[in-house]
């Protein structure tokens, strides 16, 4: 199995799906996020009011997130629980932010899943192409967002 805080730590950008407590969808990329440890996934809000509607209504969410090169990923699921700037979590958590937020973006509330499953992401072309390899993922992407090799 693939380590929740390994992967993250390689990645950019993720994506949190929420659902409405009527089941109504909503994604959103995140890109101010720590893995504090394999159990957990700690995203700062910044600008994601929807995100946090769905979650106070119906806690249950899905991280998403790729590597944009090799096309390999994890999926998460878990419980999500949101820490306002005036709580002591907020305070504790809100520091490790510090190194990929230098006083960037206002953290309006700090997201907190507890993973309860997770799953690898991969392109579909690993599945149905047995000879594609990360080296000839990685091309393939260059090429499509027209990166010189």
């Amino acid at each position: 199995m693939l380590s929740v805080k390994k992967e993250f730590e390689k990645l950019v950008l993720c994506w949190l799906a929420t659902a409405s407590k009527e089941g109504l969808p909503n994604v959103s990329p995140k890109e101010l996020f720590i893995c504090p440890n394999s159990n957990e996934i700690w995203i700062a809000n910044i600008a994601s009011p929807q995100s946090i509607r769905n979650i106070r209504e119906n806690p249950y969410v899905c991280i998403s997130g790729i590597d944009i090169w090799t096309q390999k990923g994890l999926q998460c699921k878990g419980k999500a629980e949101i820490f306002e700037p005036q709580s002591k979590n907020f305070s504790k958590m809100e520091p490790f932010f510090q190194e990929i937020n230098p006083d960037q973006y206002r953290i309006l509330q700090i997201i907190k899943i507890q993973i309860e499953s997770s799953r690898e992401i991969v392109a579909p072309s690993y599945v149905f192409n047995p000879k594609t390899s990360e080296a000839s993922q990685i091309r393939a992407s260059k090429q499509r967002y027209k990166i010189d090799t």
